[in-house]
């Protein structure tokens, strides 16, 4: 066995007793070794003990065996020093975190059971695999609550609790998210995961541009397929021997291998996808692509390699990014401000058409007011028309004014008369009651006239022919008396009948007066008519010109929108141009210098071979070992079991809560 000190060794064997997989332990292991294996492990023993010297002196050579594969019981010490995480501070902090209440507990708890649901160490609900991933997912959740926690990352920390503690496999999983761009990832916005969606399609269109026409045609998005892999690092994707390969180039190089691998897989299935439409796309991605390595990753991360990376062009893709995202920002600002103005101008217009329609209504009412007025107006006309005709006639039938002044002065002397005729007529009752007294008397003496002389009847005679006479005078004066009365009863009638035509004189005096206010309140009405008139005009010539300007100021802002995309597709022209142009000076460039050091390098060959020390010719012999294809220490259900995750969808990650209708923020 290879001499390591005591802390590696004990960091291992706490790694195979706390995780509670399926790892054998070290002692049946060794037994078992053969004999290219323990040459192997000698080398990663001592590259373990001069970690130091061995990352600072012979960096290239570690990159090359990590890319290897490193051996599994050394795999939780080398994943440590890999990201510097053996010796951190916040190691001391967890059993305190532990103790804290996170407001994400519930969470956590809900996704634990879909994380890893086939593997021994988690798929018993409230184990110990639940448990301790529930302990680090919470404790991180505490040290950083403003990613808090996020979906997807519990198959990353699922993992690394497989190869060591619960403690280290927290102070690892901090690291990662802290220098792998990992909290960039998980952040809320996922802005970071937008930037690698567009750097990876800047790839595609660059080293596959038929297979990018062909996702641009059918609208297959890039992070249709590939957000689980930068989110998860290939462990929803492939089994999980395959995923710790390439989770081990992860921990030396960083998300480089991400975009190495993706390329790679699209450039191997480049045939099949260009026959498929979206939805066979989608099935090829989670049902094909995860089978095609099961004879091992070695190929895979041969031909990921021999993708061409460009460290430099990421960060200008990167810068690029941003420029366009704050491109977008600032467009998105001028849109919003121009759909604000529309708006205003579509409510105020709204309000104009309400106060316009509000103004109609109030006119209509105004018509049919004036109407109705109009309507009285001439039914009092008819009435007074009829009245005129009236008095007219009753003109007519009646004495003038004059006749009216002389009628009355005869009235009063006919009073007067019929008050001399009344004092006439008591005279005369008082006559005839004289003369019946007298003709009583007569009477009386007439018994006895036979016996008188004859002078004495002829006396009498003439008394009765007196008396006669008086009968008639009294019986004329009788008759003048009732005439007199009669003409007071003409004179009566006549007097009626003036008062009746005073109060028609009255009526028609009230009827002139009403017709006058009928007509003051019809020239109001249609003053407020003609009023009402012109101030509608007045709002209609005001709508039309709001109306223009708001089509005005539409036109200035497509126009305006129209020269900013045009200005900003000339500037990408532009930019496409410089590029190109830039491109050939440094191949021509690179070229020359290649032609003109070959000399050089062929010395420097020479001298690099003659100078070869024992550490590399081990390292060449460990080359050449033909490791397994499968993990040893991983039990056959938990390396040959499929994952029925969606390597297209972070939604069908088990645990992720993002929806695949969700939309990347990426300026694309």
């Amino acid at each position: 066995m290879l001499e390591t000190d005591s802390k590696s060794l004990r960091s291992v064997n706490g790694s195979r007793r706390n995780s509670g997989s399926s790892l054998v332990s070290s002692s049946s292991a060794s037994s078992n070794l053969s004999h290219l294996e323990e040459d192997s492990w000698i080398l990663w023993g001592r590259i373990v003990n001069e970690w130091e010297d061995v990352r600072k002196k012979k960096e290239k050579q570690v990159k090359e065996l990590v890319r290897k594969g490193i051996p599994h019981h050394f795999r939780a010490i080398v994943w440590q020093l890999l990201c510097s995480a053996q010796s951190m501070p916040i190691k001391d902090q967890y059993s305190e975190l532990l103790k804290m209440t996170s407001p994400c507990e519930k969470l956590i708890r809900r996704d634990i059971a879909r994380t890893y649901p086939e593997h021994n160490f988690f798929k018993e609900k409230d184990s110990l695999g639940q448990e301790v991933l529930f302990n680090v997912m919470k404790a991180y959740s505490l040290v950083d609550r403003e990613v808090g926690y996020c979906q997807g990352s519990a198959f990353i920390v699922g993992l690394l609790l497989m190869q060591m503690p619960e403690e280290e496999a927290f102070c690892v999983f901090v690291k990662l998210m802290q220098d792998y761009r990992l909290r960039e990832l998980f952040k809320p916005s996922m802005a970071e995961l937008g930037l690698c969606m567009y750097q990876f399609e800047c790839m595609i269109q660059e080293h596959l541009p038929e297979l990018f026409v062909h996702f641009q045609s059918q609208s297959f998005h890039t992070s249709m397929y590939a957000s689980s892999w930068f989110l998860t690092i290939f462990l929803t994707t492939f089994p999980l021997p395959i995923a710790t390969r390439i989770f081990d180039i992860f921990m030396s190089e960083g998300l480089e291998i991400v975009f190495r691998i993706g390329l790679a897989l699209l450039q191997m299935n480049q045939a099949e996808l260009m026959q498929l439409d979206m939805e066979g796309m989608l099935q090829h991605f989670q049902k094909v692509i995860p089978h095609q390595f099961d004879g091992g990753p070695d190929k895979l991360i041969q031909a990921a390699y021999q993708v061409k990376y460009n460290s430099k062009k990421m960060k200008k893709l990167r810068t690029e990014n941003r420029l366009l995202k704050q491109r977008i920002e600032t467009l998105e600002k001028e849109s919003a401000s121009l759909a604000d103005r529309l708006i205003q101008g579509q409510v105020t217009r709204a309000q104009e058409a309400e106060e316009n329609y509000l103004i109609k209504r109030e006119l209509a009412t105004i018509k049919q007011q004036s109407d109705e007025a109009s309507a009285k107006l001439e039914q009092a006309e008819n009435t007074i028309r009829k009245l005129q005709h009236q008095q007219q006639w009753r003109n007519n039938s009646f004495p003038d004014e004059n006749n009216i002044a002389r009628l009355q002065e005869e009235l009063i002397a006919v009073k007067l008369r019929e008050a001399e005729a009344v004092m006439g007529l008591k005279e005369l009752r008082q006559q005839v009651r004289d003369l019946e007294e007298h003709w009583q008397r007569h009477l009386a003496r007439t018994t006895g006239r036979w016996k008188d002389p004859p002078k004495k009847n002829a006396m009498i005679e003439l008394q009765d022919e007196l008396m006669t006479i008086r009968l008639r005078e009294a019986e004329t004066q009788a008759e003048i008396k009732e005439i007199k009365q009669r003409m007071m009863e003409m004179e009566t009638q006549n007097q009626i009948n003036s008062n009746h035509l005073r109060r028609a004189e009255q009526e028609v005096v009230s009827l002139q007066e009403k017709v006058q206010y009928l007509s003051a309140q019809n020239k109001g009405l249609l003053t407020q008519l003609s009023e009402a008139k012109r101030r509608q005009a007045e709002i209609e010539c005001k709508n039309k010109e709001e109306v223009m300007a708001v089509r005005l100021r539409e036109a200035d802002s497509i126009a305006a929108v129209a020269e900013l995309q045009q200005h900003i597709a000339e500037l990408e022209i532009q930019y496409l141009i410089v590029l190109l142009i830039c491109f050939s000076l440094v191949i021509s460039k690179l070229v020359a210098q290649l032609v003109k050091s070959l000399p050089a390098m062929q010395e420097i060959q020479v001298q690099f071979l003659g100078l070869e020390d024992p550490l590399e010719k081990e390292m060449a012999t460990h080359s050449k070992i033909a490791y397994p294809q499968k993990l040893q220490g991983f039990s056959d259900s938990s390396v040959g079991k499929e994952f029925t995750c969606n390597a297209g969808d972070p939604s069908s990650i088990p645990g992720s809560g993002r929806s695949s209708g969700q939309r990347i923020g990426y300026p694309l």
